[in-house]
C-alpha cells in the first residue's frame, strides 16, 4: 500500500517557522518529570479506593479524555469513562458517585463549563484530580480539587501518565518501568526530530490547502482517524482549523466513515486521514484502501513513517497521537503564514457573553 507522504527526512524546510527546539525539549521533559508526583497522587487514589474513573473535558480537553479512555479500554479491566463536561451539567450521570474520581485538564483554569462541572462533581462527593496550565487561575483554588498538578501544555501526556500507572497498579502493564525509561530518554528528542523531518512536507501540504481554500471555500475539509487518532482528528478539525483558522471542517471516525460520509466523498473532496499505530489501525487501513478509488484530493499521514529512535515498536501506538501533533504543529505554522491569519485571533470565543 502506497501512503503519502512517502518520505520523511531531515530537512530545514522553508524556515522552521515558529519552532523553539529548546523550549519544546524542556516542555516535554518537564512533563515527564511530573511522574513521581502523579504516581504519588494515584497511590492515594488507589489506597482510598474508587468505583470508576471519569476523564472529563470540553472541546480539546474532551478529545484528550476520549484518547485516554480508548487507550485504556482494550488494556484494562478498570472502569474508565470519557465524559463531556457540558453534557454532564445538563444530563448528569448516575454512574458518577461519591466513590468516583474525576480527572480533567484546563489550559486557562477558567473555562465556564469546567468550573461549573467541578462544582457539581464536588457536590456529589467525587474526588477531583485537576491538571491546570495556569498558576493562580480560578480552578487552582483549593476548594475545587482534591489533587492538583500545575504545569503547562502536554495534556495528553499527563492523562496517559495517569492511565499507565493505574494499569501498572492493576497488574496490567508489566513493562511499565521499561516504558518510562524509554519515554524519559527519547520522547522529547524524538518529537522535536519529527517536527524537523516533517517541516518541508508540512509547508507544501499547508500551501496546497491554502490554495484549495481560495478556489473552493465552499468545500469543508474532512479529517478521519481511529483509536487515539480519532481524538486527534476531532480536536484538530474543531480546535485548530475551525476555532483558530476559521476553516470549515468535518471530523469522522474511521469506524463510522463507511456509514454515511463515504457517500459524499468525490474526486475533489479534501480529505486527510490520520493513521496511528494502536489497535484500531486496521480501521484506518480500510479507509486508506478506499480513498484512492473515489478521491483525488486525499492525504494520508501515517505515523509509521515517522522517526522515533529509542522507542520500542510495541510502545509507539501509545504516543502516535503525540507524533501526529508534532506534524500538525508544522502545518499550523505555515497555514498561519499563508492565510495571513494569526492563530490567536477569535471572532466570538470569549469575546462576549453567550
Amino acid at each position: 500500500m502506497d501512503y503519502a507522504p512517502t518520505a520523511w527526512k531531515e530537512a530545514q524546510g522553508p524556515c522552521l517557522r515558529n519552532f523553539d527546539e529548546q523550549g519544546d525539549l524542556e516542555s516535554v521533559n518537564g512533563a515527564l518529570a511530573l511522574r513521581p508526583q502523579i504516581e504519588k497522587i494515584v497511590d492515594m487514589i488507589w489506597e482510598e479506593g474508587f468505583d470508576q474513573i471519569f476523564f472529563m473535558g470540553i472541546g480539546g480537553t474532551y478529545a484528550s479524555a476520549m484518547q485516554a479512555e480508548v487507550y485504556m479500554r482494550g488494556r484494562s479491566a478498570l472502569e474508565v469513562r470519557a465524559e463531556n463536561a457540558a453534557e454532564y451539567l445538563t444530563t448528569g450521570n448516575k454512574r458518577l458517585t461519591e466513590r468516583s474520581v474525576v480527572i480533567y485538564s484546563s489550559v486557562s483554569g477558567s473555562t465556564l463549563e469546567m468550573m461549573e462541572m467541578v462544582e457539581k462533581v464536588k457536590k456529589v462527593g467525587a474526588r477531583v484530580l485537576a491538571f491546570i496550565d495556569t498558576p493562580g487561575s480560578p480552578l487552582t483554588q483549593e476548594s475545587r480539587w482534591d489533587y492538583l498538578v500545575v504545569y503547562p501544555k502536554n495534556e495528553q501526556l499527563k492523562f496517559y501518565m495517569v492511565a499507565n500507572y493505574l494499569m501498572h497498579k492493576n497488574g496490567e502493564f508489566a513493562d511499565y518501568d521499561r516504558y518510562n525509561r524509554e519515554m524519559e530518554a527519547s520522547l522529547a528528542r524524538g518529537l522535536v526530530g519529527i517536527e524537523k523531518a516533517a517541516d518541508a512536507w508540512a509547508y507544501e501540504y499547508a500551501k496546497s490547502k491554502a490554495d484549495f481554500l481560495k478556489e473552493r471555500p465552499d468545500l469543508p475539509h474532512y479529517f478521519i482517524g481511529a483509536g487515539s487518532q480519532w481524538g486527534a482528528a476531532y480536536s484538530y478539525a474543531m480546535c485548530y482549523w475551525e476555532e483558530q483558522m476559521w476553516i470549515c471542517t468535518k471530523s469522522v471516525s474511521c469506524a463510522e466513515f463507511f456509514h454515511g460520509t463515504m457517500e459524499i466523498i468525490t474526486a475533489d473532496t479534501p480529505v486527510t486521514l490520520f493513521m496511528g499505530e494502536d489497535e484500531q489501525r486496521p480501521l484506518a487501513e480500510r479507509v486508506a484502501r478506499f480513498l484512492p478509488k473515489v478521491c483525488g484530493n486525499y492525504t494520508i499521514i501515517d505515523t509509521k513513517e515517522l522517526p522515533m529512535p529509542g522507542i520500542s515498536p510495541e510502545f509507539r501506538g501509545s504516543i502516535s497521537h503525540l507524533m501526529m501533533h508534532a506534524v500538525n504543529n508544522r502545518v499550523d505554522a505555515y497555514l498561519e503564514l499563508l492565510l495571513r491569519h494569526p492563530l490567536s485571533i477569535r471572532r466570538y470565543y470569549r469575546q462576549f457573553e453567550y
